[in-house]
């Protein structure tokens, strides 16, 4: 699986490695069972902290995502795959009302909003 880091981004290099992962269980990408890299190994494939890897294992262990196991690594858990759908509808929901919010306030109407996003779905 392939991460890729914004730095530019608006949201948190730990939050962007967290949803990729969370993304990767989901599309059934990572495995229940499957071994994820170590921290150290992530931080620099990614070229970035180890702590901020460290917070990206940590929060997605914190949902039941990923486990740890002592002197072995992170491995990706069973998981409730309606539970971990509905966290990330609501996340991107979240995220869409933020993005609607900047549109309008710089002077987009709804009808340019809408013809914005269907270019960028190619429609």
């Amino acid at each position: 699986m392939k991460i890729v880091i914004k730095p530019q981004g608006t949201m948190a290099i730990y939050e962007q490695i967290v949803n990729q992962l969370k993304n990767a269980i989901v599309t059934g990408e990572l495995k229940t069972g499957e071994a994820l890299p170590s921290i150290r190994m992530l931080a620099s494939d990614l070229q970035v902290s180890v702590i901020t890897t460290k917070r990206a294992y940590e929060e997605l262990e914190k949902e039941g995502l990923i486990r740890s196991v002592a002197g072995k690594g992170f491995y990706v858990c069973e998981y409730n795959q309606d539970y971990l759908k509905e966290k990330q509808l609501m996340m991107l929901e979240k995220r869409l009302s933020e993005v609607l919010e900047e549109c309008k306030e710089a002077g987009l109407s709804k009808e340019e909003i809408l013809e914005m996003l269907q270019t960028l779905l190619g429609m």
